[in-house]
């Protein structure tokens, strides 16, 4: 067997142990999608955030006061967290999930003294024994002058 041909078997025999070693590698995992909703005033007009962004099989949701449809605030904690609640699961829906997804919450009180009033508005849009993780904090001031507003994670996987 001469030297070139020598080589060209090592060569052959370099790229077929390549090969096999590719073949044999787990594939590369592919980010999952990203996808936004987009968030959109009383008005029309967009937002400068998204209503929520899935990604992969996460769904995390912006912020969500209390404002009705015409963009106007109920009076009462109890009223404007009843709307934050059904505006949530508007959001939710639009994402193809429900309270049953929801994962995790942050609430953010404007006056902590209102913490129970808020509690018995919002247990019951859970399944009983399925509450989410949450986190609470009382705020200085929300937007629009509201009492509560809260933001939740949802995982889109639990069908």
């Amino acid at each position: 067997m001469t030297r070139i041909d020598r080589l060209a078997r090592q060569g052959m025999t370099a790229v077929l142990a390549l090969a096999a070693a590719a073949a044999a590698a787990p594939a590369q995992a592919v980010p999952p999608p990203v996808s936004h909703v987009p968030a959109y005033a009383p008005d029309g007009t967009r937002r400068p955030f998204s209503q929520s962004v899935r990604a992969g099989d996460m769904v995390y949701l912006s912020g969500q006061l209390g404002t009705r449809p015409d963009g106007t605030l109920p009076e009462g904690i109890e009223a404007q967290s009843r709307q934050m609640m059904e505006n949530i699961a508007v959001a939710l829906r639009a994402a193809g999930l429900g309270f049953e997804h929801v994962v995790h919450c942050l609430v953010m009180l404007d006056d902590m003294a209102d913490w129970e009033a808020f509690n018995r508005v919002y247990v019951p849009y859970f399944p009983a024994g399925q509450l989410p993780a949450r986190s609470a904090m009382g705020v200085e001031a929300l937007a629009l002058g509201a009492r509560v507003e809260m933001e939740c994670q949802a995982n889109a996987a639990w069908r």
